[in-house]
């Protein structure tokens, strides 16, 4: 199984997840990559120009990024990103569902080898390393949700806690999330 936090993130708190990940030199990905896409660096220079709902941030350093051509349908021609296969980290963003409302987002990767996905080797240490202090990094300076699993950024817990927005879990089950003490 995938190694997954989900979050609660602002654009202020996006922003400040994004100067922490500076140091890192990840790049960013769309999920379908457009023939002819030159990455960003994942950096504040270049926040405003990150994908909107999803992407992916590639270690280069770790290994080579694996993609291949999408065959069928709407996406045809474009590329995918192996998200088993290469050091990418997927990063859902959060929606803002309605006014006041802030649907949940997620960071995930896949570090060990499950025989279900397919990867036969664990993920490169160079990458287990850096995930393990961003997810470590994350528990620290974050808020705990309510239930247990959920972490909420110090601006959308501000905003939670003053009655501006409320947490949901999910667009398809819209659980309301809280914050632990």
């Amino acid at each position: 199984m995938a190694h997954q936090l989900r979050v609660f993130m602002l654009p202020e708190d996006e922003k400040a997840f994004v100067h922490m990940l500076e140091p890192y030199a990840l790049e960013a990905f769309p999920r379908r990559i457009p023939s002819g896409y030159e990455s960003l660096k994942v950096c504040l220079h270049n926040f405003e120009r990150l994908p909107q709902e999803a992407l992916y941030l590639f270690l280069s350093k770790a290994a080579p990024l694996l993609v291949d051509k999408i065959k069928r349908g709407p996406d045809k021609g474009k590329l995918r990103v192996d998200e088993i296969g290469s050091p990418v980290i997927f990063w859902e963003r959060c929606v803002q569902a309605a006014p006041g409302e802030l649907l949940c987002g997620q960071l995930w990767a896949e570090l060990e080898v499950r025989p279900e996905t397919g990867r036969r080797k664990a993920a490169p240490d160079v990458f287990r390393t850096l995930y393990l202090e961003i997810e470590s990094r994350i528990k620290k300076s974050f808020r705990r949700g309510n239930p247990k699993g959920y972490w909420v950024g110090k601006e959308a817990a501000m905003a939670h806690k003053a009655g501006r927005l409320k947490l949901l879990a999910s667009p398809l089950k819209p659980s309301l999330v809280g914050l632990a003490r």
